[in-house]
C-alpha cells in the first residue's frame, strides 16, 4: 500500500518515466530583503534564499545551470526529462519581460517538460499568472507558494511579511488561471505546538491546492534564527517529534494532494541544528515506517 501520494509517482503517471527537477538560481531578489517589506528576510532564511547560489556565488546563467545539472542527473538517474525549478528567493519578483526571458530560456530545450516557480503569495498578480499559464499547452506548470504556517502570530514572529489571508487569496487567484499550486509549510517554527501544526494542515485541506511541501525547520549560521538558537531561546524539534507530526499532518491532508517533500534538505555548510536533518533518506524511511507501524495513510482523517 502506497501510504501517501508521492511526487515521483505522480510524474511517472504523467510522463511514463522518471523526471528530475533542476533547481535554478535566477538572480532575483525578494521584497522581504530588498527593503520593500523588510531588509532582514524571514528569520530562517540565509543569504542564498534557500537556493543553490549558482548565480549569486558562481555567476552561472540559467542555461549553464541546466546543462551542468542535466549531465549529473542523466548519469545518476538515467533521466531524460526535466523540470525547470526556479527555487532561489522570489521568482515572480521582477519585470515581466525579464521573467519571460528567464522562463523561455529554461524551457527552450525539448527535454524540459515542466516549469515550477517558487514565489511568495504577495508577489503574484494576473499578469504574472497569465505568463505562467501561457506555458501550459506544452509543459507541466506549477506555482509554489510559501505559507509556512496558517497562524498569523507565527508569520509575524518569523518576519514573513504577509498573513494567511494573503496566501488564501493567492491560491484562489492562481487557480483562476488553471495553474497547479503547491503550498510550502515548515514544521517546528518557534512557538508552534503540535496542535498548531495540525491546524495548518487543516487550513490547507480547505483550499484548492494540488500539492504540498513539508519542510523540517533547520537553523543556519548568519540568520536571525541562528541568533535565537545561540542565545538558548529556541530549541529545534527532535527527530521523533518531527516524524510523529509529519504522520499527523499527512492524515489530515486530502488523499489526492501530491506530496512533493516530506523533510528539509539543509546545506552541510552553515548548519547549526538539528543535525539529524542531514540524514534525509533515514528520515524518509522513518516516516514510511511510522505510517506502516500505525497503519495509517494520507487522508485518513481528512473530512
Amino acid at each position: 500500500m502506497n501510504r501517501y501520494r508521492d511526487y515521483n509517482t505522480y510524474l511517472q503517471e504523467i510522463f511514463g518515466e522518471r523526471v528530475q527537477k533542476i533547481p535554478l538560481d535566477a538572480g532575483l531578489s525578494c521584497p522581504n530583503r530588498d527593503g520593500t517589506l523588510s531588509s532582514q528576510g524571514c528569520i530562517y532564511c540565509d543569504a542564498l534564499g534557500s537556493g543553490t547560489g549558482a548565480f549569486s556565488c558562481r555567476g552561472e546563467s540559467v542555461p549553464e545551470q541546466i546543462d551542468r545539472a542535466k549531465a549529473f542527473l542523466a548519469k545518476r538517474y538515467r533521466a531524460r526529462k526535466f523540470i525547470a525549478y526556479f527555487q532561489s528567493f522570489t521568482n515572480t519578483y521582477g519585470p515581466l519581460d525579464q521573467l519571460k526571458q528567464l522562463y523561455d530560456a529554461a524551457l527552450s530545450r525539448p527535454d524540459m517538460v515542466g516549469l515550477s516557480v517558487a514565489t511568495r503569495p504577495d508577489c503574484i498578480d494576473p499578469e504574472r499568472l497569465r505568463l505562467l499559464s501561457s506555458y501550459r499547452p506544452d509543459h507541466l506548470v506549477w506555482v509554489e507558494l510559501g505559507l509556512q504556517s496558517a497562524h498569523d502570530e507565527t508569520l509575524r514572529l518569523i518576519n514573513r511579511g504577509h498573513d494567511s489571508t494573503c496566501f488564501k487569496e493567492a491560491v484562489r487567484l492562481a487557480k483562476t488561471y488553471d495553474l497547479n499550486v503547491c503550498a510550502h509549510i515548515i514544521l517546528g517554527l518557534p512557538g508552534e505546538t503540535s496542535v498548531m501544526m495540525r491546524e495548518t494542515a487543516c487550513f490547507l485541506a480547505e483550499l484548492p491546492i494540488d500539492g504540498v511541501k513539508i519542510h523540517s525547520l533547520y537553523v543556519l549560521q548568519d540568520t536571525a534564527m541562528g541568533a535565537l538558537y545561540h542565545s538558548g531561546r529556541f530549541e529545534p524539534m527532535t527527530r521523533d517529534h518531527y516524524i510523529e507530526t509529519v504522520v499527523q499532518v499527512l492524515e489530515l491532508l486530502p488523499p489526492d494532494l501530491v506530496i512533493q517533500r516530506l523533510t528539509g534538505d539543509p546545506p552541510k555548510t552553515g548548519l547549526l541544528a538539528p543535525l539529524w536533518t542531514l540524514e534525509k533518506q533515514k528520515n524518509l524511511d522513518m516516516i514510511r515506517n511510522a505510517l506502516e507501524r500505525e497503519n495509517t495513510w494520507q487522508g485518513r482523517l481528512y473530512r
